[in-house]
Formats: structure tokens, C-alpha cells, sequence
């Protein structure tokens, strides 16, 4: 049973928005006539409109606060911008679920990058472990996926793939962080992901002018881009930053490990994707990364220390 605001409530409101975010590379595959642009451009920005109006009573009360912070919020803003064009990039030229994997999975050693160097917390060995875990979980998961393809040229367009799944992850990582700033800083935290969505939204609505090609055409092109911009973002995000009210950045991203589980699930079942037996073994390690951030929430919120979890 779930105490309500408490680290385990946080823990698993983060899981089912990984859930959520694992459906995505899914759905964009039912459009792939869509440019990944703008799939990206209209989840996120529309996403961003929707988080607003229903953040606008906060929004209202916080404004001194998030006026107060601008370098945070304009961060979060521009890393929300980018995460979006990169992510579904990545998957359009990887697959979905190498780039659902390299995205996600390479967030948690950014984000603690930057609470190490910037917020000046302590890595404890508990998130060192999980992180090992997690981290060959990935390796393996990427070797399973790609013993299974043949090589031929587009393969080029597959390493060009992981590289903006790496862009991705940075971005990501960094409005992670950018909103657990906020949110100690005494932003509420739908206030906080509603303000870097707004700012995001503003810099890519514009640009489906220029991308929105063939997003329109046809009742499955619509269903995939309203779903995406409602179910995984806007629905997502708002238990993502409820979640980051009681844990760590880095032990959020960490959790989060578990979308790159449910979107290689769905790529096998769904999409059709393949994968090697070692690939299966990749997904026990990432499952016994996020058990052990998990298991360890409730304990560690109750220490003084300001150490990464």
C-alpha cells in the first residue's frame, strides 16, 4: 500500500511515466511517412499547451519564483526542445528500441554528472552498482538487437542514430535536473515541468510550418500524433515531475531505465522487431538496476546526507 508524497509513491508515479514514454516509439512506427521532426515537434509542443492549461493556476502562483530562476527555466526549456527532435531522430535511423535504449539508458550518467559537478552531491556506491547494472543491461540489449540485422549501408545512418540517442539523453538529463532545481527552489512541480514545456512549445510549434508533411493525412497519422502529445507527454510529464518532488534527478533518470524495457517489449511484439537471447539477459540487469534504486528510496530520503541515491 502507497503512502501518499511518499518516496515509493514518487518512485513508481516515475515508473508509470517510463511506461508511458515506452508506448511512444510504438505509436511514431504507425506514421512512418511522419518526419520524426515532427512527430517530436507536435508531441512536445502540444503537450507543452496541454501541461499549461492545466498548470495555469500555478503557473500564476509561481510566477515570481520561476522569474526568479531564468538560467533554470530557459535550460529546461531549450534541453525539453531538444530532446523531442533528437529521441524520435534517433529512432527513426536505430530502430526503436536501440533508440528508445541509448537515450534513456545514457540520461542517468549525465544527470549525476551534472548533480555531481554542479549541485555538488555525493555518488553513493548503491547508485554506482545499480548504474553498472544498468549499463551493461543496455550493452547487452544493443548487441541482441543488432546480431539480428545485416550489414549494408544504412548502417552508417544507424551510428548517426546512437549518437542523437546520446543527444537525447543529454537533454534529457538536463531538464531533469534543471526541474529538480525548481522544484527545491520552491517551485511546485507541475509549475516547473509546465514552464519548460511552455518554452519548448514556443520554439517548436513554428517549426511544423517546415515539417508537418503528411501529419495530418489520414485518421492514423492524427490518432498517433493526438495520442502522442496527451497519453506520453503531457500525462507522462506530470507524473515525472510529481515524482522528482521526493527523489533525486539521477534517481529518477535511473528508474526511468525501465522504458527502454517496455518500448523493446513492444518493438518485439508490435513492430516486429528481433532480438537474440542475450538481448533478453540485458533486460534482467536493467530490471535489477531499477530494483535496487527502488529498494533503496525509502531509507535513503530519511538520511541527512546529500548524496546521489
Amino acid at each position: 500500500m502507497f503512502v501518499k508524497d511518499s518516496p515509493v509513491t514518487a518512485a513508481f508515479a516515475i515508473a508509470v511515466a517510463a511506461i508511458l514514454w515506452g508506448t511512444t516509439g510504438t505509436a511514431a512506427s504507425f506514421a512512418p511517412n511522419v518526419s520524426p521532426l515532427a512527430t517530436g515537434a507536435f508531441a512536445m509542443g502540444v503537450g507543452g499547451v496541454l501541461m499549461v492549461l492545466r498548470s495555469i493556476k500555478h503557473l500564476l502562483e509561481d510566477k515570481a519564483l520561476l522569474m526568479a530562476q531564468p538560467k533554470n527555466l530557459m535550460l529546461g526549456g531549450l534541453s525539453v526542445a531538444i530532446y523531442p527532435l533528437a529521441f524520435y531522430s534517433s529512432m527513426k535511423l536505430s530502430g526503436v528500441a536501440i533508440g528508445t535504449v541509448v537515450s534513456i539508458a545514457s540520461a542517468p550518467f549525465f544527470t549525476v554528472l551534472l548533480e555531481r559537478l554542479i549541485s555538488k552531491k555525493l555518488i553513493s556506491l548503491n547508485w554506482i552498482i545499480s548504474f553498472i547494472f544498468g549499463g551493461v543491461g543496455v550493452i547487452l540489449l544493443t548487441i541482441g538487437k543488432q546480431t539480428e540485422t545485416t550489414i549494408h549501408p544504412i548502417d552508417k545512418l544507424h551510428h548517426w542514430g546512437i549518437c542523437l540517442g546520446l543527444i537525447a539523453g543529454l537533454a534529457y538529463a538536463i531538464y531533469s535536473w534543471a526541474a529538480r532545481q525548481m522544484i527545491e527552489n520552491g517551485v511546485r512541480s507541475n509549475s516547473s515541468m509546465a514552464s519548460m514545456f511552455a518554452f519548448a512549445a514556443i520554439l517548436l510549434l513554428p517549426s511544423l510550418w517546415f515539417t508537418a508533411d503528411n501529419l495530418f493525412t489520414g485518421a492514423i497519422n492524427i490518432s498517433v500524433a493526438v495520442y502522442m502529445a496527451t497519453v506520453p507527454m503531457c500525462i507522462g510529464y506530470l507524473f515525472f515531475g510529481y515524482g522528482l518532488k521526493h527523489i533525486h534527478a539521477s534517481t529518477a533518470t535511473m528508474i526511468t531505465l525501465l522504458e527502454p524495457a517496455v518500448a523493446t517489449l513492444f518493438a518485439i511484439i508490435i513492430v516486429g522487431e528481433q532480438f537474440h537471447f542475450i538481448g533478453w539477459i540485458g533486460m534482467i540487469f536493467i530490471s535489477i538496476c531499477l530494483a535496487r534504486q527502488v529498494k533503496k528510496i525509502p531509507s535513503s530520503q530519511r538520511q541527512t546526507t546529500n548524496a546521489v541515491y
